[in-house]
């Protein structure tokens, strides 16, 4: 760990004299993750009007998903490093900026080659939720940095499950451009709101933009734990991109035949994933990460085998998206509640290596998903699903053998 730790900068005023975080800005906080996230899930349930807007195979439409998902990727190993060593109210609003021009860009799209780079710049400002993290922990107060943080989660989390119904009512009525055009005037007021009530903070460490990415490839070096964990979140969020990155093809086809409007309301299921947070928070604190990771990743992998079962059965597939969501979400609050407590400072690091890990995930899972649609139907889906949850529990075994070794 010695090798990872750098010098850190004054701060402009001790823990102990801070007053704390005022609950209007933590809302705005939370507001501001949810809407930035969000920006990266409008296109999923939109992948049906874009395939047959430019007469694209469900796969070459599929791809947005993946592109955007490996901009953000991109941002969280490049730019979210940034955090620790720039003034953080300036990088956001710069990145904010940027994603709202590359919203405007897809709205305007001519052709699919268009809106797939696109969806990667609207992921690289998309990492701007990763930093606005760490920035309400340091203007926190030490009492209050737990609950602070666990707003702008329930922000983020809110933000991606209402993004797919907003996308699919709002795609039903005005077209799968206006949602993009919507969404970029969003971000732009919101960079504007912030560069207005964010205070600006000091660098953490003081050191270059080349040092503090040796540091953090130094620290995914030193720290199995976090390479564990990072491999874990990968498997989860892998198994969720399959499911979320081809569901949007079963619900239209048959025996469902859901409009857009349908798509939308059956993404608000994903509720499950943030009450499961919050319980999953609870025992957290109570010391059980550990077990209850080992206990949602076997259900993870389960709710696969509804999902299957949901090709046909709208009762399978509500109970299999339940239990997948609630086990995603839940793994995931642990895993960030182990990887935190690793180092007491520059924790953009941590954010860096864990949310690359899993997003890369993410990413390969809604490649894989659309593969897997287009070679194996919904069986195919639900196999790959497994599969991820499954290399997750491996890991997670492993990980208790060695421990006991």
């Amino acid at each position: 760990m010695a090798a990872v730790m750098t010098a850190v900068l004054p701060k402009t005023a001790a823990p102990a004299e801070r007053t704390g975080a005022p609950r209007w800005l933590v809302r705005l906080l939370a507001v501001a993750c949810g809407l930035t996230a969000a920006n990266l899930y409008y296109c999923q349930p939109l992948l049906p009007r874009i395939a047959h807007a430019f007469k694209a195979s469900p796969a070459s439409a599929g791809a947005l998903v993946t592109t955007t998902q490996l901009g953000y990727a991109l941002g969280l190993v490049l730019l979210v490093p940034l955090g620790d060593i720039a003034r953080r109210r300036r990088l956001v609003c710069l990145l904010l900026g940027g994603e709202a021009a590359a919203l405007l860009l897809s709205a305007a799209a001519p052709t699919l080659w268009v809106l797939l780079p696109a969806g990667t710049a609207v992921g690289l400002g998309a990492s701007a939720v990763q930093i606005l993290m760490p920035y309400a922990a340091t203007i926190a107060a030490e009492q209050e940095r737990g609950r602070v943080t666990a707003t702008l989660l329930s922000g983020l989390l809110l933000g991606v499950l209402l993004s797919r119904s907003v996308a699919g009512l709002l795609g039903d009525a005005l077209g799968w451009r206006a949602v993009f055009l919507c969404a970029a005037v969003a971000t732009s007021a919101l960079a504007v709101l912030l560069s207005r009530v964010l205070v600006e903070s000091a660098p953490e460490v003081a050191i270059g933009y080349r040092a503090q990415l040796k540091a953090t490839f130094a620290l995914a070096a030193t720290e199995p734990l976090l390479r564990r964990r990072s491999l874990i979140g990968a498997c989860v969020f892998g198994g969720f991109g399959v499911f979320w990155a081809t569901v949007a093809f079963l619900l239209t086809g048959a025996p469902y035949h859901f409009g857009q409007s349908g798509i939308g309301a059956f993404a608000l299921l994903g509720a499950a994933g943030a009450i499961a947070s919050k319980l999953v928070g609870r025992a957290a604190d109570a010391g059980a990460q550990r077990w209850l990771t080992g206990a949602l990743l076997a259900l993870g992998a389960a709710s696969f085998g509804a999902i299957w079962l949901g090709g046909q059965s709208l009762v399978w597939l509500v109970v299999g998206v339940l239990v997948m969501d609630a086990a995603v979400h839940g793994t995931h609050l642990l895993n960030m509640s182990v990887v935190y407590g690793l180092v007491d400072a520059a924790r953009s690091r941590i954010a860096s290596v864990y949310m690359t890990s899993y997003f890369l995930g993410g990413a390969a899972g809604s490649a894989i998903g659309t593969t897997a649609y287009r070679l194996g139907g919904w069986p195919g889906v639900a196999a790959a699903g497994a599969v991820f949850m499954a290399v997750g529990l491996l890991a997670w075994a492993g990980g208790l053998r060695r421990e006991r070794g």
